[in-house]
C-alpha cells in the first residue's frame, strides 16, 4: 500500500477561511430558475412561488453567495424587464441559450429568494449590449434608499428598504466570441473602467469584479488580464476566473489531477495581476473572484441535451443537466482544496450552477428533489472549514498524467479554528486501484481524533438518481486511529474524498 504523510502546524497559516469561497451561481439558463428555485404550484412552494425543498437543500449545502443573473445570459439582459407587475413584463429572446425569457423572476424576486435562502447576492451587470447608464440605473434601483426615479420605482414595487448589494460583476466572459457583445481586451477594459468609476460615484465602497479570461485555454489568456487590469486596477477589487473540467478521452488519471491545473491557473492570474501592480506602482492588490468552476462534461450521452435551434425558442428547456459520478465528486472536493489553499488571493468563488444545470441539486417538475454526488464534498467543506487555512506539507507518492504532468496520489489542505479548538483535514486519494495509507502529523499536542469520514465507491462511475441518492454517502472511516507518537493514521480508499476532524482536548 502506498503511504503519504501530512505535516501540519497551526502556527503557519495562509489566510482566513472565507465564507465567500462557498458560493454558487444562479443563471437564467435551462431549468435553474424556472422549475429550479421557482415553481409555483409545487407542493413545497411558498406564497412567492419558491420551492421550499430547494431552499432547505441550499441551506444544507452551505451556500454563502449566489452570483446572478448570469453568465452568458446577462450579456443580452434588460434588467428592467424583470421588475414591476409580472403581467406587464415583456417576454424576450435569450440569444445566449436560444430560449424565451418570460421575466417572471427578476431582481426583486431573486432578492426575496436570497433572503429566504440566507445567501449574499452577487450581481452582474450587462456590459455586452449595454453599458454605463444601465449599470447606474440598476445600482440606483437596488441600493439607493429613495427619492430618485429608480429607487422610488423599487419602493413602489414593494421593496421599501434598499437591497444593499455589495458585490457586482462588470459583465461576463467578454473575451468569448460566443458572448453577445464580445469585445477586445482594450474595448472591455475601457468600458469596465468607465462603469466602475461611475458606480463608485454612487457608492464608493462597492466590491467590483472585472472580467478575466473565460478560460485559461483561451488564446488571449494572460494578455487579456494584463490589458484589462491596466485599465481598471485602481477601480476594481477582483478579477474573475472561470474553469470547468471533464474526464475527456477516458483519461481518468488526468481528470483526478484537475486541481493541479487549477493551482497553476490561480498562480498565473495572480502573477499577471501582480505584474500590473508593479508596473503601475499600485499599493493595493487585486484578488480573484473564481466565480465559475465545476466539473462539466458535455459529451456524456445521458447528460448532453442539444440546445434549441431555428424557430424553437422554448421557456426553460432542460439544458446542461449533467449527471455526476463518484469520481466527479472527488474532483470537486479536490478543487475546493485548491481554492482553500489559495485563500490569500482567492477571496470569492461560485460553483456553477446551483440547481438542475451542472448542479449539486436536481429537481423534478411537480415532484421530488435529489442530491448529486458533488453535493457531499461541498457541504462538508462549507460546514467544517472554519478559522484559518494552514500551510499543509504533503509528502506523497506521485504518478504521471498525460495532461497535467506529475501529480501526487494524495492532495490535502487543513483548517484550524482557534475558537473551537478544531483542526480539520480535507484530503483526496487519486489512486485508482488501491487505498493509500495516510499519516497526519500535527505539530500541536493535545488534539484528539473526533471523526474521520470517506466518500468513495467500488464503482467510481456510480451516479445518484431520483430513485437513489443515498447509496453513496460520506461514511465513518473505521481505520482512523491515533498512534503512540500522537499522529493520526487512516487508510484512504481509492478515488476518495476524506475528512478528518481533530479537536483540542
Amino acid at each position: 500500500m502506498a503511504q503519504a504523510t501530512l505535516t501540519i502546524d497551526p502556527a503557519f497559516t495562509i489566510g482566513p477561511v472565507r465564507r465567500r469561497t462557498f458560493g454558487s451561481f444562479v443563471e437564467h439558463l435551462g431549468r435553474c430558475v424556472y422549475e429550479g428555485i421557482y415553481e409555483p404550484g409545487h407542493p413545497t412552494a411558498d406564497e412567492d412561488g419558491f420551492r421550499g425543498d430547494v431552499i432547505e437543500l441550499v441551506k444544507e449545502l452551505g451556500i454563502s453567495t449566489v452570483r446572478y443573473p448570469g453568465g452568458n445570459f446577462v450579456s443580452g439582459y434588460r434588467w428592467e424587464d424583470g421588475v414591476g407587475p409580472v403581467e406587464d413584463r415583456p417576454k424576450r429572446l435569450d440569444l445566449a441559450w436560444h430560449s424565451t425569457e418570460p421575466n417572471t423572476v427578476g431582481l426583486d424576486e431573486f432578492m426575496a429568494w436570497a433572503r429566504k435562502a440566507d445567501v449574499e447576492p452577487m450581481m452582474a451587470v450587462n456590459l455586452g449590449t449595454r453599458g454605463v447608464a444601465e449599470a447606474l440605473e440598476v445600482l440606483e434601483y437596488a441600493n439607493i434608499a429613495g427619492g430618485t426615479a429608480r429607487s422610488d420605482q423599487r419602493r413602489a414595487n414593494g421593496a421599501e428598504e434598499p437591497y444593499g448589494i455589495r458585490m457586482w460583476c462588470l459583465g461576463n466572459e467578454m473575451d468569448g466570441p460566443w458572448q453577445t457583445g464580445h469585445k477586445t481586451a482594450a474595448e472591455y477594459g475601457r468600458l469596465a473602467a468607465e462603469t466602475a468609476r461611475a458606480m463608485r460615484q454612487i457608492q464608493p465602497d462597492l466590491e467590483l469584479v472585472a472580467c478575466g479570461s473565460s478560460s485559461a485555454f483561451m488564446p488571449t489568456f494572460g494578455s487579456w488580464e494584463h490589458t484589462v487590469l491596466t485599465e481598471t486596477y485602481e477601480l476594481v477589487d477582483y478579477v474573475s476566473a472561470h474553469v470547468y473540467y471533464c474526464e475527456g478521452d477516458n483519461d481518468l488519471g488526468s481528470f483526478l489531477a484537475s486541481a493541479v491545473n487549477m493551482d497553476h491557473f490561480i498562480e498565473s492570474v495572480v502573477a499577471t495581476a501582480d505584474a500590473v501592480r508593479a508596473a503601475g506602482k499600485h499599493t493595493k492588490r487585486i484578488h480573484i473572484s473564481f466565480d465559475e468552476w465545476n466539473v462539466w462534461d458535455q459529451k456524456r450521452v445521458e447528460s448532453y441535451i442539444p440546445s434549441p435551434t431555428g424557430d424553437d425558442w422554448p421557456i426553460a428547456p432542460p439544458l446542461l443537466e449533467d449527471h455526476y459520478t463518484v469520481a466527479d465528486a472527488v474532483v470537486v472536493g479536490n478543487l475546493l482544496i485548491s481554492l482553500l489553499r489559495h485563500t490569500d488571493r482567492v477571496h470569492s468563488a461560485s460553483q456553477a450552477q446551483l440547481v438542475n444545470v451542472i448542479a449539486p441539486i436536481m429537481t423534478q417538475q411537480g415532484g421530488g428533489i435529489w442530491k448529486q454526488t458533488i453535493f457531499h464534498p461541498f457541504a462538508q467543506a462549507s460546514s467544517l472549514a472554519k478559522g484559518a487555512v494552514l500551510r499543509t506539507l504533503v509528502d506523497t507518492p506521485t504518478y504521471e498524467t498525460a495532461v497535467h504532468g506529475t501529480a501526487g496520489l494524495v492532495d490535502a489542505v487543513a483548517t484550524w479554528d482557534s475558537e473551537s479548538g478544531e483542526l480539520v483535514v480535507f484530503a483526496v486519494n487519486r489512486a485508482q486501484d488501491e487505498a493509500t495509507e495516510l499519516a497526519v502529523d500535527v505539530r500541536m499536542a493535545g488534539l484528539e481524533l473526533v471523526e474521520a469520514t470517506s466518500y468513495s465507491h467500488s464503482d467510481h462511475t456510480w451516479q445518484a438518481s431520483p430513485e437513489d441518492d443515498t447509496t453513496v454517502l460520506p461514511v465513518a472511516n473505521e481505520s482512523a486511529r491515533t498512534t503512540a507518537d500522537g499522529r493520526v493514521t487512516l487508510s484512504l480508499p481509492a478515488i476518495s474524498w476524506n475528512v478528518v476532524r481533530l479537536r483540542r482536548a
